[in-house]
């Protein structure tokens, strides 16, 4: 696996990832960006009303763009702009913790489903270790990180076991609730990308980003809730409301 470091020269976003199992401007028809007066964030749609990201995300004047590849330019055919109606918090997720970070996010209107919008599967088992995922989130280009993402990105990685993502995270409790993907020992370099970022593995929505110390896109280890745990609390929601 071979990476090129000098990304600044190149003038290409700061978490390009060199590697055969990188995918650029291929768009999971499943991916949201959420974009927010404050930080944007990645989401998952998983039902026509429903969309699925990380607790800790925060997003006052929150529009939820799907269909997108570039949230810097928004002229699209098939873009879809939808305000949201409720944002649900899983009640035992704290901000001082990584725990339990997964937020449910329902929207003012029945989205349309088309080649460039549609769901994910939510898991009926839980991942195995050394099975392969999708990660997609957007990246920003290095000379200005001031403006909305403009290179949306995917790599595939796989899951390791509880073992390995401690060693790459001693001083954090990888708890039965978290998964990790990524390849080990992770490099940790910096970047800026769009928080969130869903991990997919077999057509199936089994993470959501909650912490990573480096670049997912550049396959550093992140810290991803194991969205296998929490399945019945999101048919719950989304029955109820």
């Amino acid at each position: 696996m071979k990476f090129i470091f000098l990304l600044a020269l190149l003038k290409l976003p700061v978490a390009l990832l060199f590697d055969p199992d990188y995918m650029d401007n291929i768009v999971p028809p499943y991916l949201v960006y959420l974009k927010s007066d404050y930080l944007p964030c990645s989401g998952a749609l998983i039902h026509p009303l429903w969309v699925v990201t990380a607790a800790h995300c925060n997003l006052p004047k929150l529009k939820v763009v799907l269909g997108i590849i570039n949230p810097s330019y928004l002229n699209r055919k098939f873009l879809q702009v939808v305000e949201y109606e409720k944002m649900i918090h899983h009640p035992y997720y704290l901000i001082t913790s990584i725990e339990h970070d997964i937020m449910l996010i329902k929207l003012k209107r029945v989205i349309k489903l088309n080649k460039y919008t549609s769901l994910v599967r939510l898991p009926r088992h839980p991942v195995p270790e050394d099975t392969m995922c999708t990660v997609s989130t957007w990246a920003y280009n290095i000379c200005n990180i001031a403006k909305d993402p403009d290179s949306q990105q995917n790599v595939n990685i796989t899951v390791i076991s509880r073992r390995q993502c401690r060693a790459a995270y001693k001083t954090y409790n990888i708890k039965e609730s978290m998964m990790c993907v990524g390849i080990v020992p992770g490099r940790r370099m910096p970047c800026k990308e769009v928080q969130a970022a869903p991990a997919v593995c077999n057509g199936t929505l089994q993470g959501i980003l909650s912490f990573a110390d480096g670049c997912v896109l550049r396959a550093d280890v992140g810290i991803y809730t194991r969205i296998f745990n929490y399945v019945h609390w999101i048919e719950s929601i989304i029955h109820r409301n």
